[in-house]
Order: structure tokens, then C-alpha cells, then sequence
């Protein structure tokens, strides 16, 4: 395998599939159904997912709250809705799951503890990491660098409805032209939009090599642990 241990970042809007709102159950078995394969080849898998097609700090804000510490924390829990949801999909399909929460709920999560994470992951069990960091004002592409720097994984990948990182947006310019390899300090340069950049400069002075690839697409998140081109390398 091209990658011992990996985090895998999703967005919650990928969640959606056809919906305007929450959670698409083909979506969600689809991911499952790819994650498993990973996960028999013997990969150590960590996740973040994201909350934005139940609710967004930003979008709170702009709908006219005032409070955006408070918005913060319910998009925060959006993310569990979706981390539980997905651990639900997981262990359908017969794989063993942890889900490890940065906000203290015992009921339904594992509060985040790093060695508690890593014996998981060492253990074959699929750790998905829930609430963000924990933290107000910082997005779950922060809280997906974050962990998996602390989890000393080998490479972020982060699975979006885009097969990689294009000169500019490939859905509003025909002309955008896609890199197969792409330096972080040409993506700083360029000016394009790959994560945001509390996120990107974690992973640039940690080492942090992230793949941005197509999650939709099947097969893709199997091709890429086997070492086939796949997506975006930005290193």
C-alpha cells in the first residue's frame, strides 16, 4: 500500500447527494461500501466529516445571528449528526468503529484523547474524529489537519465532488486546466482555494502531503491507497 495510515476529510455538503437537505442514505452506503475496502487492505483510516448540509457557523452568521461563537458550536454538532450516521454505515458493513467527540458528550461518543486515537486506529478500528476541534471560529478542514497531524498519519486526502486542484473552478471556467502535482507555495502563490489557510499552512509546516480527489467517483479512494494517480498531490 501506498499509505500505513491516512485521514480521510469529507464534506457534509457531499452528504446531500440529490437532497437540499441532510443526509442521502445511497451517499452514505456508498462511502462505506469505499471506505471498506481500504479498511480489508489492512489501511489504518481516521476521519473528519463535515456539517454544512445540516448547519454552518458562517452561514448562521450570515442568516443574521449575532453570536458567532455560538453558531460555531451548533455547526459543531452538525458534524456529530453526521460522524454518527456514517459510524452507523461503517458498522453495517461489518467494520469496527470508534467515534471520539472534541466536545464531551459520554453518551454517544469517546471525548478525544491522541494515544487513545492512535491505539484505535492500531487496533484495525475506523476513528472518526467529531465536533471540529472543539473550538469556535476554526473550520473542520483545520480540525481534519490537526488530527491528522496528531495522529501521525501519512497524508491527508480530501474527497470533494472535484477530481483535483484546477487552475480555477473547473464548474464556472471550461477553460481550468487540472495539475496532477502542485507545490504548496504555488498554491499560496496562485491563489487557489484548497483549504482554508489556518489548514493548509498546518499541513505545510507539518510535512503534511494532501491529496485532493474526486470521492464520488467509485473506486478512487482504493486506486489512491494502491498507489494509482489519482486526484491532486500537493506537497
Amino acid at each position: 500500500m501506498r499509505f500505513k495510515r491516512i485521514l480521510l476529510k469529507l464534506s457534509g455538503e457531499s452528504l446531500l447527494g440529490n437532497q437540499s437537505y441532510g443526509i442521502d442514505p445511497t451517499v452514505l452506503a456508498q462511502y462505506a461500501t469505499e471506505i471498506k475496502q481500504v479498511v480489508d487492505l489492512g489501511v489504518e483510516v481516521a476521519i473528519v466529516i463535515g456539517g454544512g448540509n445540516i448547519f454552518r457557523g458562517v452561514q448562521g452568521v450570515e442568516g443574521g445571528m449575532d453570536d458567532r461563537a455560538q453558531a460555531d458550536y451548533m455547526g459543531m454538532l452538525a458534524t456529530v449528526i453526521n460522524a454518527m450516521a456514517l459510524q452507523g454505515a461503517l458498522e453495517k458493513h461489518g467494520i469496527y468503529t470508534r467515534l471520539l467527540s472534541a466536545i464531551k458528550m459520554e453518551q454517544i461518543a469517546e471525548p478525544f484523547i491522541r494515544r487513545r486515537a492512535i491505539r484505535h486506529l492500531e487496533k484495525g478500528r475506523v476513528v472518526i474524529f467529531g465536533a471540529g476541534t472543539g473550538n469556535p471560529y476554526f473550520t473542520t478542514d483545520t480540525a481534519a489537519s490537526l488530527r491528522a497531524v496528531e495522529i501521525e498519519a501519512d497524508v491527508l486526502l480530501k474527497g470533494t465532488r472535484v477530481d483535483g486542484v484546477y487552475t480555477a473552478d473547473p464548474e464556472k471556467d471550461s477553460s481550468a486546466t487540472r495539475f496532477d502535482n502542485i507545490s504548496f507555495t504555488d498554491v499560496i502563490q496562485r491563489n487557489l482555494k484548497v483549504m482554508d489557510m489556518t489548514a493548509f499552512t498546518l499541513c505545510q509546516e507539518n510535512k503534511l502531503p494532501i491529496i485532493v480527489f474526486d470521492m464520488n467517483k467509485e473506486n478512487n479512494l482504493l486506486d489512491l491507497v494502491r498507489g494509482e494517480q489519482v486526484g491532486t498531490l500537493v506537497s
